[in-house]
């Protein structure tokens, strides 16, 4: 891997680990934060498949 895939990925971790953090924390909060990572995971999705690139990933 080169250097910014790797950024991406520590900071991806960090964040995932702070969500699974506030979701254990705040059970209500958690349900929320999973909902919005739901949509924005299905709107990236849905945007980079639109045939213009490769796909994401």
């Amino acid at each position: 891997m080169n250097g910014p895939l790797d950024l991406r990925a520590l900071v991806l971790l960090l964040a995932g680990a702070f969500t699974g953090y506030v979701a254990y924390a705040h059970p209500a909060v958690g349900v929320a934060l999973l909902v919005a990572v739901g949509v924005v995971t299905l709107l990236y999705l849905m945007m980079g498949s639109g045939g213009s690139g490769p796909t994401p990933g």
